[in-house]
């Protein structure tokens, strides 16, 4: 039990050297504690820069999907179109023409309307 008193003083003799310490170093040499002050100004203006190209990114970024609405609306119509086209209003034939056994394979396709045979009821 005496062993465990002398190792608590030993504890609070250190905790109170401790602390007189950084309250020395607080008081009276404070800038090898603290940060300069006179940098925070200008890391205040590179933020300040950084929040406006920032900003300047985000305008931009509208600007482009603005742009691309345009486009957007564009291929959704013509997705709508061969989607018409698939469903039958129209046909899509596609035909391959070879050049010789070493040439390039191209594809051609080719868009015909279907026309329905008007059956008339006889009179």
């Amino acid at each position: 039990m005496r062993g465990c008193a002398n190792l608590t003083n030993v504890l609070d003799n250190w905790k109170f050297a401790i602390m007189t310490q950084i309250k020395d170093l607080l008081l009276y040499d404070h800038q090898t504690v603290l940060p300069d002050y006179g940098r925070i100004h200008a890391l205040s203006e590179a933020l300040d820069d950084l929040y406006k190209e920032f900003n300047a990114l985000k305008e931009r970024l509208i600007e482009l999907t603005n742009r691309f609405e345009g486009v957007e609306l564009f291929v959704d119509e013509l997705k709508a179109a061969r989607h018409a086209t698939q469903m039958g209003e129209r046909r899509v034939q596609s035909t391959h023409e070879k050049q010789g056994n070493s040439g390039p394979r191209r594809t051609r396709v080719v868009v015909r309307k279907v026309k329905k045979q008007v059956v008339r009821p006889s009179t």
